[in-house]
């Protein structure tokens, strides 16, 4: 057990889904590997890569010396060139490769966790040169590996985990950012809130509040004339705010009461990951 509380929820939820993802992989067949996902450019061999490549980042391995193909259309910003690296330097790896490494990368990993002693305020490395807390980094990690495997449930038609330990970090994680897409990129005016109503099996209320000054806030408790109610289910909300599903998409799945200006323009800002 880590020796910090706030981490272990943190370390919990990247277990339970790194074996979910162990699982879902370790019987396809050499073919299965190259199946697309929702990440655009990505194959499954590409996304399971993705997942050893920063959990080793976390374990300190020195990142791979490696020069990227100039024909990667889905590789635009430097971020993105920086996450490919660990993608594009596996991609010729075999199906017994892919597995070893990743069950590998999982013990050492499992181990760091179980082992840890740094305060979770202590900076680690993050993306692009960028610091980071140790807190920040393990729950950056939670979410992102849940969310992977629900990338992978979705290519191979096998659903699950909707409500599990990942999913929760999932839902603090995305709900943080909600103040910023209604009231910095949807515009919402000075003085209005915006109330989403989320089912499913993960279900929450959430009122954001514009104040005078134009700035965002959230809470829990209900507004009793917001500008727009956004209804929807859990697995809608989340596809939105990580870019797998456009609105347009899903319109038949979103209720959208009040400004049906001001509800548009925040699905349309509503995806927040990379």
């Amino acid at each position: 057990m880590s020796l910090h509380p706030s981490l272990q929820s943190y370390a919990d939820a990247w277990t339970h889904s790194v074996e979910a993802i162990s699982e879902l992989v370790q019987p396809l067949v050499e073919g299965e590997w190259n199946r697309a996902t929702p990440c655009p450019g990505w194959s499954v061999r590409d996304l399971v890569s993705h997942v050893i490549g920063l959990d080793c980042e976390m374990l300190g391995d020195p990142r791979p010396i490696h020069t990227l193909p100039r024909d990667l259309y889905h590789v635009k910003t430097e971020l993105q060139r920086y996450m490919e690296m660990q993608v594009d330097v596996r991609r010729h790896h075999t199906a017994p490769e892919m597995t070893a490494e990743l069950e590998y990368t999982i013990i050492r990993r499992s181990r760091q966790l179980r082992n840890e002693s740094r305060d979770p305020g202590h900076k680690v490395r993050g993306p692009l040169g960028t610091e980071e807390t140790l807190e920040e980094a393990t729950r950056k990690r939670a979410f992102d590996v849940w969310v992977h495997e629900q990338d992978l449930r979705h290519v191979l038609n096998k659903p699950g985990n909707l409500d599990s330990p990942g999913a929760l970090v999932t839902r603090d994680q995305l709900l943080a950012s909600l103040p910023a897409v209604v009231a910095k990129r949807a515009g919402a005016p000075a003085g209005s809130a915006v109330v989403f109503d989320v089912h499913g099996p993960v279900d929450f209320l959430r009122t954001v509040r514009i104040d005078a000054e134009g700035k965002g806030t959230i809470d829990g408790a209900p507004s009793l004339g917001p500008a727009v109610t956004l209804a929807l289910d859990w697995e809608t909300f989340y596809k939105l705010a990580c870019g797998r599903v456009r609105p347009s998409a899903v319109a038949d799945r979103v209720k959208v009461e009040g400004d049906q200006a001001l509800a548009q323009a925040i699905l349309d800002n509503f995806a927040v990951t990379p």
